[in-house]
């Protein structure tokens, strides 16, 4: 069953989805910190995948890729993460977060198959154009699972195109280049997601760069959701040897916890 619906945050409250690095620092703490994500009343997860040329992502999501392909992850292991995590407990929507070319070495069809069998809902590539997805889309329709577009201001006509098709939620990319923390949005920003939701027929959520609770708060307003990552992947990242140690693994989960909670309070 897929968790991805508009009452997924239509309705919610806080309307916050927090990526995190799948393996980083490791396996176990990254299951550990989805769980305490859970705990702090998100109302998904984003679950990054570690890829050698990570095209999106900025330097503080480069550094966590390469921490947790130090300790072992990849695509499958992400995967299979996200199955751990369910026979933990984990309730909330999962959207796998990774690249084209891990997808092209394992292929479609084994890696929706493993996402259906660790129950994952939906699936973002950034680096896969919207018009060379049609396959991708229908095989991951085929098995429940939302391809989440990325979209950015653009022509009408594309926007359009792009929410025609929109299946989960769509992703409103708020700042051109990488993603990682900034001080300022563009003054148009506005106009231009209430331009996407009015085309859209699934939730707009806005994402990449936002890093404050000021941020999240505005967002919250004018968008159907707020993805943070680069702000939590830091902090995360700040309490790697924490995370590590059986003594101070707890507390280091509540501070998390309780960062999360402050964004969206």
């Amino acid at each position: 069953m897929n968790r991805l619906t508009a009452d997924t945050f239509r309705t919610s409250h806080d309307k916050f989805v927090p990526y995190i690095m799948s393996c980083d620092p490791s396996y176990e703490a990254s299951i550990e910190i989805a769980l305490a994500l859970q705990e702090a009343g998100v109302d998904a997860i984003e679950w990054g995948v570690p890829f050698s040329d990570p095209l999106a992502d900025g330097a503080v999501i480069q550094e966590a890729g390469e921490r947790a392909r130090a300790s072992g992850g990849s695509l499958s292991k992400a995967v299979e993460g996200i199955k751990e995590a369910r026979k933990r407990g984990l309730t909330l929507p999962v959207v796998l977060f990774t690249y084209v070319n891990p997808v092209l070495s394992i292929g479609n069809d084994r890696l929706v198959d493993q996402m259906k069998d660790a129950d994952i809902d939906g699936l973002i590539i950034p680096d896969l154009p919207f018009e060379e997805s049609r396959d991708l889309r229908e095989l991951c329709g085929s098995a429940d699972i939302s391809l989440i577009s990325l979209i950015a201001p653009s022509s009408k006509h594309r926007m359009k195109k792009i929410c025609e098709l929109g299946d989960g939620f769509l992703y409103f990319v708020t700042s051109l280049g990488v993603t990682g923390t900034r001080e300022h949005f563009s003054d148009e920003l506005e106009n231009t997601l209430q331009e996407v939701t009015s085309y859209s027929n699934v939730p707009v959520l806005a994402g990449f760069g936002i890093s404050t609770r000021d941020h999240v708060r505005f967002f919250q307003t004018v968008a159907d959701g707020v993805i943070v990552g680069s702000a939590l992947v830091r902090f995360i990242a700040e309490r790697e040897k924490e995370l590590s140690s059986p003594i101070k693994k707890e507390n280091a989960l509540s501070e998390i916890k309780q960062f999360v909670q402050q964004l969206i309070s």
